[in-house]
């Protein structure tokens, strides 16, 4: 599964790029390629990992379901609001990247209830205006933060290799890597 949403990861990162550069909304008008990028992306980055988290026994049985149902309700309405995005590409809020989410709580394996206090806050911090960097998009230290995408890359695919369980380094950088791509949105630059 996780090759899969890595796939589509990458995908994502650059299909816009490539539908602006061919004309795709000029060529072929009667298609929004906007509508088609959000159910793609709610499919692979909510409903593929809340089915996965859900089932995957690393929740307490009782609240697995209403959980899975939470991660799907919050995060479709992340990708609802039209606000979700600041006018300089930075996500408000946590941006319903459960692909991510639930391949930290794979990977680090938490008691069954500090995993569903993590997806409990997530949910929570949906709503929460904080500011995180989109990878690609974002000017300021894209240098250092193309440089930490790409250590991400290397080390989730090794952790995916190793059937999420890559040793105590690798877990230890992967985290160290989420905290700098969430730290990054409290050092944004306003535009004027």
């Amino acid at each position: 599964m996780f090759v899969w949403l890595g796939i589509a990861l990458v995908i994502d990162g650059i299909d816009g790029a490539f539908a602006r550069h061919l004309r795709v909304a000029e060529l072929l008008p009667r298609w929004s390629g906007d509508v088609l990028d959000l159910v793609v992306d709610i499919l692979n980055y909510v409903f593929v990992p809340a089915y996965a988290t859900t089932a995957s026994g690393l929740l307490p049985q009782a609240v697995a379901v209403p959980l899975g149902l939470l991660i799907v309700v919050t995060g479709s309405l992340y990708f609802a609001d039209r606000l979700m995005k600041t006018s300089d590409y930075y996500f408000r809020g946590f941006p319903a990247l459960w692909n991510v989410a639930a391949f930290y709580l794979f990977l680090i394996k938490p008691s069954p209830w500090l995993c569903a206090v993590a997806v409990a806050l997530l949910a929570a911090l949906t709503f929460v205006p904080f500011h995180v960097v989109h990878p690609v998009r974002i000017a300021h230290l894209r240098p250092l933060t193309t440089a930490a995408l790409i250590a991400w890359a290397l080390l989730a695919t090794l952790a995916v290799a190793k059937d999420l369980d890559p040793g105590p380094w690798v877990a230890s950088a992967l985290c160290l890597l989420a905290i700098y791509f969430v730290g990054v949105g409290f050092l944004r630059r306003r535009r004027p």
